[in-house]
């Protein structure tokens, strides 16, 4: 008990660092993706998309605005004292932003909530999303698709002391938590009957919790729990293989066909020049995952 009572303090003192990132002179700074180790993205000066009025719209003001989370460790995340973003979901964003032409440094990004990601791309608010958006035929009934870049799923981060689970069949007696509401809560719920269920608004309260000792495991997508063990490489794992899919993919204005098939060719050509590993290599695989093969772009027909 005592032990447990030394890791808990400890794992305080760090979430203390991992949050706040502030403190006397000389405290060690947040982790996070290293400037240095990013690609450097060409920009392609000499490309026009004048059937895209989004693009074409972007270009006459001088740069873009894309949607993006705030509050995702090396996804989507916002540093609230200078106000940069970055993450993975950033470099996707920058990357295709020098495809279409555009200096990465002059992207514009914006902090949309998940909720109201159709809204903003049906009023113009921004000119596409970046920011674990899955791909599903629902939302295509609203907005448009570039992509996937990357084959999400379900998962487990446990601590690196953790021995005993490995993938969903050691859940039983096991407490598990995820967001409320949330469809990781309702899948192991449904599926995983055996395992303590507990949910709270926002998975960085479950993984205080992870770190004292007060719950066995979180659950949410596989990207979203490697940024959580990125931060805390040391104390934070991810176990076992994926148990869903979860297709990422960039959101557009649904009519505008031509900036979506702009965007897949923009992905294909960073995979294939190396930039979208590299992308992956200096933020999620400071997890210590190495880099997946991006998923197949689904060039779904306009409709």
């Amino acid at each position: 008990m005592r032990t447990r009572r030394v890791l808990a303090a400890c794992a305080c003192l760090l979430l203390v660092f991992l949050a706040a990132g502030c403190g006397k002179e000389g405290s060690p700074p947040v982790k996070g993706p290293r400037p240095e180790q990013l690609p450097v993205y060409r920009v392609d000066t000499g490309f026009r998309l004048p059937q895209s009025p989004t693009w074409t719209e972007a270009r006459k003001r001088g740069y873009l605005r894309v949607g993006a989370k705030e509050d995702q460790p090396y996804l989507g995340e916002k540093d609230p004292a200078t106000g940069a973003y970055s993450g993975f979901d950033i470099e996707i964003a920058r990357m295709t932003a020098a495809s279409l032409g555009f200096d990465p440094k002059t992207v514009r990004f914006r902090t949309i909530a998940s909720a109201n990601r159709e809204t903003a791309l049906q009023n113009g608010q921004i000119d596409y999303y970046v920011g674990t958006y899955t791909i599903n035929d629902l939302r295509k009934k609203l907005v448009g698709f570039a992509g996937p870049y990357y084959m999400a799923g379900q998962s487990l981060l446990v601590r690196t002391d953790e021995h005993g689970i490995n993938g969903p069949q050691d859940l039983a007696g096991k407490t598990v938590c995820s967001a409320a509401g949330s469809t990781p809560y309702q899948r192991i719920a449904a599926e995983y009957p055996k395992a303590v269920l507990v949910s709270y608004d926002t998975y960085s309260i479950c993984v205080d919790n992870l770190l004292t000792y007060q719950v066995d495991a979180v659950t949410t997508d596989d990207a979203i729990l490697l940024g959580f063990a990125a931060k805390a490489p040391k104390e934070l794992k991810v176990v076992g293989e994926p148990f869903s899919r979860e297709p990422y993919g960039i959101g557009v204005p649904r009519s505008d066909n031509a900036l979506r098939f702009a965007l897949d060719d923009a992905l294909a050509a960073n995979q294939r020049n190396g930039n979208w590993k590299k992308a992956f290599e200096s933020t999620l695989g400071l997890s210590g995952t190495p880099a997946p093969t991006p998923p197949p772009i689904d060039r779904y027909p306009a409709g």
